[in-house]
C-alpha cells in the first residue's frame, strides 16, 4: 500500500537512499534536510523535497504543516537526521554537547510531538528512529555521540508503549559501520577538538583504528532494505539491525562484562 513518507536528513548518506529507494517503491515521499541545494538530484528520482531544520521549531512546524496540508496525511516519519561529534569530554564545548542533542534527540523528539496528532486521529502510523549501534556500545572519544543515541533507544522504548493503543507502531534501526560522510566529519571534529590536548595522540590512534575499518563499512542500501521491511511489515520488529560489524558487536556487549568490553575497544587502537 503506497505511503506518504517524511525523512528528515535526506541530503546525503542514508537518509538520501531511503528517499530514492522508498520513492522507487512507489510511496509518496518527503525528502527534508537544511542543505536544500544538496536534494536537487532527488526530485528526478520521484522524491518531493522541502526544508527543514530539525533545530528551528518553525521549520518543522512549517514542515509537518506544508505536508499535511497537500496529502492529508503522513503515515511514516523516519527520524534519519543526526551527526556524530566527537571528542573527549574535558575537550568538547557545553555550547557543541548541547547542539548534539538538538539535532539527534530533540529534533528527533519535535518531528514526533509534530507528526503524532495526525497518526492517532488516522489510528496507524509508523515512526523509525535511525539510532545506532553507538546506542548501546561506547566508545572512546564520543561520549556526547553515544549519550544522544543512548537517549534515542530509551525514549524509543518509552514511546512505543505510548502510542501502542492507537495503533502506531514506533521502530528503531541500529545500524553498524555504513559508508557515509558521517565518519569524515565525526573523525575531523575529533582531530581537532583534541589538537594540543593531553588526549591527542591517543585520538590519532583512533582515528587510525577507524580509517582501516572504513573500507569494509556496508553500503547504505543494506539500511534501505531495513527500513523498507519495517515499513511493509504488519507486525514490524521493535529493532532492526544491520552494517558491518553490528550483530557481533551488539552480542559481545549484550554477553561481555563492562571492564572485558573496555578493554576489547581499548585493544583496537594502533600500538
Amino acid at each position: 500500500m503506497k505511503k506518504v513518507i517524511l525523512i528528515t536528513g535526506a541530503s546525503s548518506g542514508m537518509g538520501k537512499v531511503f528517499a530514492q529507494d522508498l520513492a522507487q517503491e512507489g510511496h509518496i515521499v518527503y525528502g527534508a534536510a537544511r542543505r536544500t541545494n544538496l536534494l536537487n538530484d532527488l526530485n528526478k528520482k520521484g522524491v518531493q523535497t522541502i526544508e527543514l531544520d530539525v533545530t528551528d521549531d518553525e521549520s518543522m512546524k512549517s514542515c509537518v504543516q506544508t505536508i499535511l496540508a497537500k496529502e492529508g496525511r503522513i503515515d511514516v516519519l523516519i527520524n534519519n537526521a543526526g551527526y556524530g561529534s566527537y571528542g573527549t569530554i574535558e575537550d568538547v564545548s557545553m555550547e557543541e554537547a548541547k547542539r548534539q542533542f538538538d539535532v539527534n534527540v530533540f529534533g528527533l523528539a519535535r518531528m514526533t510531538q509534530l507528526v503524532l496528532p495526525g497518526m492517532r486521529k488516522q489510528k496507524s502510523g509508523k515512526i523509525i528512529n535511525i539510532s545506532s549501534i553507538g546506542g548501546k556500545i561506547a566508545t572512546p572519544f564520543g561520549a556526547w555521540y553515544h549519550a544522544s543515541k543512548f537517549a534515542v533507544e530509551g525514549m524509543s522504548d518509552s514511546l512505543r508503549t505510548e502510542v501502542k493503543p492507537f495503533g502506531i507502531d514506533v521502530i528503531v534501526i541500529e545500524p553498524g559501520g555504513v559508508k557515509s560522510e558521517w565518519g569524515d566529519i565525526a573523525y575531523q571534529n575529533l582531530l581537532k577538538t583534541t589538537s594540543g590536548s593531553a588526549y591527542g595522540e591517543m585520538a590519532g590512534k583512533f582515528k587510525q583504528a577507524f580509517e582501516k575499518a572504513m573500507p569494509k563499512n556496508a553500503e547504505p542500501e543494506v539500511i534501505s532494505r531495513l527500513v523498507s521491511k519495517a515499513i511493509a511489515a504488519k507486525t514490524p520488529k521493535t529493532r532492526y539491525v544491520g552494517g558491518y560489524m553490528a550483530k557481533p558487536a551488539l552480542f559481545f556487549r549484550k554477553w561481555v562484562g563492562d571492564r572485558m568490553m573496555d578493554r576489547i575497544l581499548l585493544s583496537q587502537l594502533p600500538k
